[in-house]
């Protein structure tokens, strides 16, 4: 089984992500990706590793960060659910309408 899977709008987000960036460097663009990637891998790996954002969702999501991509993800799922890969300067709370704790 696949260790996660991403929604179909984390895999947009990615390739969101890089369109935007190659359009000045596709080498950054590659190099960011791969993080973005690696991040990902790791949290399938070790899914509670994540950080709680109380401010932005609700306990069953966590956050990491990859260059200044924060990974959103469902971490008590199985597979672990890759929610939305969003720059860290965009307004993620309402972007993500989650419930959150606060």
């Amino acid at each position: 089984m696949t260790p996660f899977v991403l929604t179909p709008r984390a895999a947009q987000d990615i390739d969101d992500i890089w369109e935007y960036i190659a359009a000045d460097n596709t080498t950054a663009a590659d190099r960011v990706v791969a993080a973005i990637e690696k991040a990902i891998q790791r949290v399938a790996k070790a899914p509670g590793t994540g950080h709680f954002r109380a401010d932005l969702a609700d306990r069953r999501h966590r956050f990491v960060l990859a260059y200044s991509y924060l990974i959103v993800y469902r971490f008590e799922t199985s597979p672990v659910q890759i929610i939305r890969v969003l720059h860290a300067a965009r307004d993620v709370e309402s972007i993500l309408g989650l419930p959150s704790e606060t």
